[in-house]
């Protein structure tokens, strides 16, 4: 009897609340002005019909994007309260309008194509959050923003505005959330960001920053996650930093100058990520490192550490990524680390040989990749991948002298006269691949990605756009390419690519000039007027490591568009046998356009040929290849003839067994 009742008086109470939904209306004012944002939006050209109507009773389209409180009035009234119209390529201007809805707290657009700058009607505003995250608005920090001093979030991330941030920005004393990434400032950080004391997170990665980044950062004491990569700021790391004890993810990258030990991080046991990459960073790995026990990615690659390994990181027990690669640190390599199923990448570095350590580069999810110092090229019972510059032990007769790779794709050939070997490898996040005459090594996870895959390979079906199927480190493209000659479209359906760092290597070459050509096509992008195209890629090309060739390489701007080829050409002088191409991504172009964890260099196919002849003693191996090649074919053919001549199967001995002959030619390119 007691569940009877209990359940009629919870029915009741449901019936009452959808009743009061059901009867309150959202005022006619407000209707009105969303039928007219809804025209500024053009969204009757999309058939989006009835958006006049009211959405807090579910009608016309802009229910989809409205949320209501419909307590006023005595529950009979209803005021917009948010709007989330997110991913839906709207090109156009921001409405004035959205400032006539008086209870708007929360206001999301972010993903869209709006164009222009903020209207300054907005600044009347009382909202809590605002998202105006990749889209194309442009001009100064707008300074419209600071009168609506009740925001908490606020995201611009990933637009085109540009000059200093203003002094204003300390009006914002309620902000928790700050998202300046991926725009044109430049500058100072200035005082007044040291005033917005609640601030939990802050996130002012890929600008173009001066300065060092300042001792003020103590001042955000409650900061759970700080983001400064790709920023042009300079070192050092300031000592005050050890004061942000709730920090959780802490990614700092790409310092220009000022070197420093390692920073004070001992009292940040919350941390989960840590990002300090090319900082400038020198000395040893603080043991503390080691014990704070909720790290999964560790990132201390390209700097210059040095000392051993801390015993004390075989506690990391919930890392799943640690990046120690391209430092100088010494000593044996530990042992935890080829009994560890994480990824662990050392490659670059150091260590001394010991009869323990490792005797051969592939190791799976470890790389080891030119890990010992040179004194160990004089010993002959260690692979020349893990020495360093990886040398080569072959003979000359046995050396090349030209090399063709079909980056992240199958094998191609073009023209039926060079074929592009296949590179079809799934793994990248701490790899090392060998191909026999070419090798490559891959450094980095993509952080906050949208898929949980652990592959390197770009995918992309329709319109050049990113689809992200099974593979993160290579990209696949079957829409056709512009202004790209037909018979190379083929080398730029694929493209292999990296979070970090991504180095191939062109192994026992014979010493000499050769042209490098790397293979550019933007295939993650689009390059039109939706959101897609608002992505951006830059990253550094250096050839024999030392040599920078490409800074802030964009693949579209180069290009003039996406889906479109894109050759660089470059004479190297190769002089040890080995040829290197080193692929960098630092901090720099948007992280989240088509989808979070979209970024990091890309490479579609690689070709090496020499500038010098080649001599009849350098062609002999291939020749005497062929040779034998023709005549145990023809010897196995006989052989099987007269086998079955002296069984009787050749039933008509009058008449002769005929072999066709075989035309074999070579060509030298």
């Amino acid at each position: 009897m007691k569940k009877k009742l209990l359940f009629l008086a919870f029915s009741s109470i449901l019936y009452s609340s959808f009743a009061f939904t059901q009867s309150a209306r959202l005022i006619t004012e407000e209707v009105k002005v969303l039928n007219e944002i809804g025209e500024k939006l053009w969204l009757s050209e999309r058939n989006w019909r009835n958006f006049g109507k009211d959405p807090c009773r579910d009608e016309g389209y802009w229910h989809y994007f409205v949320k209501c409180d419909c307590s006023f009035d005595s529950n009979t009234t209803c005021r917009v309260t948010e709007i989330s119209m997110t991913s839906q390529n709207v090109s156009t201007v921001l409405p004035s309008k959205f400032a006539e809805l008086q209870y708007l707290q929360i206001l999301d657009l972010s993903r869209n194509y709006f164009r222009a700058s903020i209207p300054s009607e907005w600044g009347t505003m009382r909202l809590s959050k605002l998202s105006l995250m990749e889209n194309t608005l442009f001009g100064p920090f707008p300074t419209i923003l600071t009168k609506i001093t009740t925001l908490r979030y606020l995201s611009i991330q990933g637009n085109h505005f540009s000059g200093s941030i203003p002094k204003e920005i300390a009006n914002l004393k309620s902000l928790e959330k700050l998202v300046l990434s991926s725009n044109e400032f430049t500058g100072q950080l200035p005082v007044a960001l040291a005033k917005l004391t609640n601030l939990t997170d802050l996130r002012i990665s890929d600008n173009n920053f001066t300065g060092k980044i300042p001792n003020f950062i103590s001042q955000w004491t409650q900061i759970s996650h700080l983001h400064i990569q790709g920023c042009s700021f300079e070192g050092p790391i300031p000592s005050s930093i050890s004061v942000l004890t709730k920090l959780e993810d802490l990614r700092i990258s790409d310092l220009k100058s000022g070197a420093s030990t390692f920073p004070p991080l001992r009292k940040m046991r919350q941390l989960s990520i840590l990002v300090l990459r090319n900082c400038l960073i020198r000395g040893p790995i603080p043991r503390y490192v080691g014990s704070l026990r909720n790290l999964q990615t560790l990132d201390l690659s390209f700097n210059n550490l040095t000392g051993e390994i801390p015993s004390s990181f075989s506690l990391l027990r919930n890392v799943d990524h640690i990046y120690l690669t391209k430092n100088d640190l010494t000593g044996p390599m530990p042992q935890w680390i080829f009994s560890s199923i994480k990824n662990v990448d050392v490659s670059y570095n150091h260590f001394t040989w010991d009869a323990s350590g490792p005797k051969k580069c592939e190791q799976g999810t470890i790389n080891v990749v030119e890990s010992y110092s040179s004194s160990t090229n004089i010993q002959d019972d260690i692979h020349p991948c893990l020495r360093k510059d990886f040398p080569c032990t072959k003979s000359d007769t046995q050396k090349i002298f030209s090399l063709h790779i079909n980056c992240g794709g199958a094998e191609v050939n073009i023209n039926n006269t060079v074929i592009y070997e296949a590179d079809t490898e799934r793994r990248g996040a701490s790899s090392y691949y060998n191909a026999g005459n070419w090798a490559f090594s891959s450094t980095g996870n993509f952080l906050d990605e949208d898929h949980d895959s652990d592959a390197n390979i770009l995918s992309n079906t329709s319109n050049l756009c990113n689809t992200h199927d099974s593979d993160a480190y290579t990209l696949s493209n079957t829409s056709e390419l512009y202004n790209t000659p037909k018979c190379d479209m083929e080398l730029y359906t694929t493209a292999r690519k990296a979070a970090i760092s991504l180095t191939y290597y062109g192994l026992c070459l014979l010493n000499g000039k050769y042209t490098v050509k790397l293979h550019f096509a933007e295939i993650g992008l689009t390059d039109d007027n939706l959101f897609n195209s608002i992505g951006k890629r830059v990253f550094n090309v250096y050839v024999q490591v030392e040599e920078l060739k490409l800074i802030d390489f964009d693949i579209v701007k180069e290009a003039r568009g996406a889906g479109i080829g894109v050759v660089k050409s470059y004479t190297v002088n190769v002089k040890n046998n080995t040829l290197k191409i080193q692929l960098y991504w630092a901090g720099k172009g948007t992280t989240g356009i088509p989808m979070r964890g979209s970024y990091g260099p890309i490479i579609s196919a690689i070709s090496v040929d020499p500038h010098f002849v080649i001599k009849r003693h350098q062609r002999k191996r291939l020749d005497v290849g062929l040779i034998v090649g023709i005549v145990g074919g023809v010897t196995l053919v006989l052989i099987i003839m007269i086998c079955l001549w002296r069984k009787g199967y050749n039933m008509n001995r009058n008449q002769p067994i005929e072999v066709d002959q075989m035309s074999h030619t070579t060509s030298f390119n």
